[in-house]
C-alpha cells in the first residue's frame, strides 16, 4: 500500500486550475512520465518555483478552495502521481478533479478553512510535513518543533479506491 505524506507544499491560492497543474500543450505526450517535468509550470505565485526543490521533494500539496478546476483531464493527478505526491488537501475542490485523484489512488481531503489557515501557519517552516492516515480519517502536520492532528472524511467508497490503488485496482479485487 502507498504511504500518505511527507514534505509539504503550500500553495496559498484558491482556484488553481488544470492548466496551471499541466499546461495543455504537453497533453500530447504519450505516457505519464513525460509529464514530470512540467508539474505546476504555468502556476503563477510570489516565492514559488515549479522547478525548485520544494517541489521537487514535495508528497503532499496544501492549497485553497476550487483547486483542480478548469478542464476534466486527467492528466492533472496524473502529473502529481509521476512526481510522488500522493495527497493534496484543500478547503475544496473541483468535482471532476477530485474524483479522478481516487480514481488514480490518490488522496483529494477537504478541511474546513479554519483547519487550513493553522496548517499555512508552518509555511515557512523547513522541515514542514504531513502524514496521512486513510483508514482512520487523521492527518498530522508537524514542522517548526510543533505537531498538530487534524480529523478528515473520505465516502467509505472513496477510501476504498484510495487503499485499493485506484479505480482500476479496486476493480481487478471487485470485480
Amino acid at each position: 500500500m502507498k504511504t500518505f505524506g511527507g514534505p509539504v507544499l503550500f500553495l496559498d491560492r484558491s482556484d488553481i486550475n488544470t492548466d496551471e497543474i499541466i499546461p495543455a500543450k504537453y497533453l500530447t505526450e504519450i505516457t505519464k512520465e513525460d509529464l514530470k517535468p512540467y508539474i505546476l509550470e504555468d502556476l503563477k505565485l510570489p516565492g514559488f518555483e515549479a522547478k525548485g526543490p520544494k517541489t521537487k521533494n514535495a508528497r503532499v500539496i496544501v492549497t485553497r478552495a476550487n483547486f483542480g478546476c478548469g478542464s476534466s483531464r486527467e492528466h492533472a493527478p496524473w502529473v502529481f502521481e509521476v512526481n510522488g505526491i500522493t495527497a493534496v488537501i484543500a478547503e475544496s475542490f473541483a468535482r471532476i478533479f477530485r474524483q479522478n485523484m481516487f480514481n488514480c489512488g490518490m488522496a483529494a481531503i477537504e478541511l474546513p478553512k479554519e483547519d487550513l489557515d493553522l496548517i499555512f501557519s508552518h509555511a515557512g517552516d523547513d522541515d514542514a510535513a504531513m502524514s496521512i492516515d486513510i483508514e482512520t480519517g487523521v492527518l498530522t502536520m508537524s514542522g517548526g518543533g510543533k505537531q498538530k492532528s487534524f480529523n478528515f472524511h473520505i465516502s467509505p467508497f472513496d477510501k476504498a479506491l484510495v487503499l485499493a490503488g485506484g479505480w482500476v485496482d479496486y476493480a481487478d479485487q471487485k470485480y
